[in-house]
């Protein structure tokens, strides 16, 4: 019991040490606690009342700055407002001095009218008695010679023509010989001139088109199960695909180049896809038309840039129609090309010949610009081509080029310029080509056609075949019949034959009676 009263004794004298000890130790600490926070609010307080001090000593300095610069400000407004004062006087004193210079002039161009005015009215004066003066002598000339004025003039006038008539009409000949060797000549000079610095290649162009194959077991793939692939290709573009026996090659055949273009570009990228069916068919030939109508439009603009023509002088829809002629040929010659070589040629002969160059250059580049849709309208390409330019809104001195380049005797300096042109660039070696046999069975087919009808006495073809000329029997055929006759012809013509552009039939019936006199 003693050892157990001694333990609890120990341990409770131990508990109130430790507790002792641990209360002073708490309070050395928060006595050292207190003290820190004491200093750090200290510190704090010095450092604002610094920051403070600093601040207010800012806020003078800009205080002050701002004094000075609005000072300044109002010296520098003071000086400018000076300035300008001093300006605002001095234009007020010129103005005066203006001012009472114009007042004197206009005095003194009043002064001067009156004088004009009176001598003005001298001038009149004379003039009347002048024209008194000539009545009367007149009158007393009259009287005299018993005739009037224009009654002399005649008796005059016969009688120089009796006496000199003969004199007269030789000079007169032998001038116009003479002027027009003189002019002849220099016509001569002047296009060999002109045809000399014009440069241009040709190439003859033809209604066929090789598209080129891999391998020949292509051929198989485009004609298609019973012919599907080929006659899908041959509906969407309006050409004949030719599969022959021709290696790695096929043909696309067809009047209309661009149909042809866009036949070639499908062939192409089928054959590059790999796939060929009509599904893909129809998608290849979208893709061919959307890339031909780019091409057509650049090959526009470049034509225009090749002339120095601005593209803003024509509609955009207009220069596209242009680029169209790229895909058109005329006897074999590139219809853009040869449209480009008369602007030329028209700009060089409007510089000789003192004329519009603007005017040559627009209307030499759109002469032909019907040939573009001549397949599809109807009627000749100079009478689309008119109708086309005036409907973008060309002016009548350019639009007018297309129908004088084929008129004979063309109203304008201009349109004979742009005609000489277009014959000079036609005519040029290479540039058109007809094999003879193609030119002759045409003609021959023409004249057959039209010698097929009853009362037809003779037929020509003429102009290369773009005009008919057909003869009747005035006995077998009235000249209601001889209407017909042309309507029949010419739908004959229509049906049964193959031709560019457009044929004129003209049906002549004629009565001739003969008498002798013995």
């Amino acid at each position: 019991m003693y050892i157990a009263i001694a333990v609890i004794a120990a341990a409770v004298f131990a508990f109130s040490a430790g507790w002792t000890i641990r209360r002073a130790i708490g309070r050395k600490l928060a006595d050292s606690a207190e003290a820190k926070a004491e200093e750090v609010v200290r510190q704090a307080k010095a450092t604002a009342q610094q920051t403070l001090n600093s601040a207010e000593d800012k806020a003078k300095r800009i205080e002050l700055d701002g004094k000075e610069r609005g000072l300044r400000l109002v010296e520098d407004g003071k000086r400018e407002l000076e300035d300008q004062r001093r300006e605002l006087r001095a234009s007020q004193q010129r103005t005066e001095r203006l001012d009472a210079d114009y007042h004197a002039k206009l005095k003194e161009t009043q002064v001067q009218q009156e004088k004009l005015q009176a001598k003005h009215e001298q001038v009149d004066a004379l003039k009347g008695k002048l024209e008194q003066g000539r009545a009367e002598q007149t009158a007393k000339l009259e009287s005299i010679a018993q005739m009037t004025q224009p009654e002399a003039q005649e008796v005059l006038l016969k009688e120089v023509e009796a006496v000199s008539g003969d004199a007269f009409m030789s000079r007169l000949h032998k001038l116009e010989r003479q002027h027009t060797d003189e002019l002849e000549e220099k016509a001569k000079h002047l296009l060999s001139d002109v045809v000399q610095r014009i440069a241009s290649s040709h190439a003859v162009e033809t209604t066929t088109t090789s598209v080129p194959l891999p391998s020949d077991e292509l051929k198989g793939r485009i004609i298609g199960k019973e012919g599907r692939n080929i006659k899908t290709l041959e509906q969407l573009t309006g050409c004949e695909i030719i599969v022959d026996e021709t290696p790695e090659a096929i043909t696309v055949s067809g009047f209309s180049p661009i149909r042809r273009q866009v036949a070639k570009l499908a062939l192409e990228g089928l054959i590059k896809d790999g796939r060929i069916h009509p599904g893909r068919i129809e998608e290849a030939v979208d893709e061919a038309k959307k890339t031909l109508a780019v091409d057509i439009k650049k090959a526009g603009e470049d034509a225009l840039y090749e002339l120095g023509i601005p593209l803003t002088s024509f509609d955009p829809k207009l220069i596209q129609i242009l680029g169209r002629l790229k895909y058109r040929t005329s006897y074999g010659q590139n219809v853009l090309r040869h449209s480009i070589e008369v602007a030329h040629i028209a700009g060089l002969l409007a510089q000789e010949l003192k004329a519009d160059v603007g005017i040559c250059k627009k209307g030499g580049v759109m002469h032909d610009i019907g040939k573009a849709v001549d397949h599809d309208v109807q009627g000749g390409h100079p009478e689309i081509g008119y109708n086309i330019l005036k409907k973008f809104g060309l002016s009548e001195e350019i639009a007018y080029q297309s129908l004088g380049h084929h008129e004979d005797k063309p109203k304008t300096l201009e349109a004979v310029i742009v005609k000489t042109a277009d014959a000079i660039s036609g005519a040029r070696p290479g540039a058109r080509k007809d094999t003879y046999e193609m030119y002759v069975q045409r003609l021959e087919d023409l004249e057959k056609t039209a010698s097929s009808f009853p009362g037809v006495d003779k037929c020509y073809a003429i102009q290369a075949g773009r005009e008919v000329r057909v003869f009747v029997n005035p006995k077998e055929l009235d000249d209601f019949a001889a209407y017909r006759l042309a309507k029949d012809v010419a739908s004959k013509i229509e049906s049964e034959l193959k031709y560019p552009g457009e044929i004129k039939v003209t049906v002549i019936r004629e009565t001739r009676v003969i008498e002798y006199a013995r």
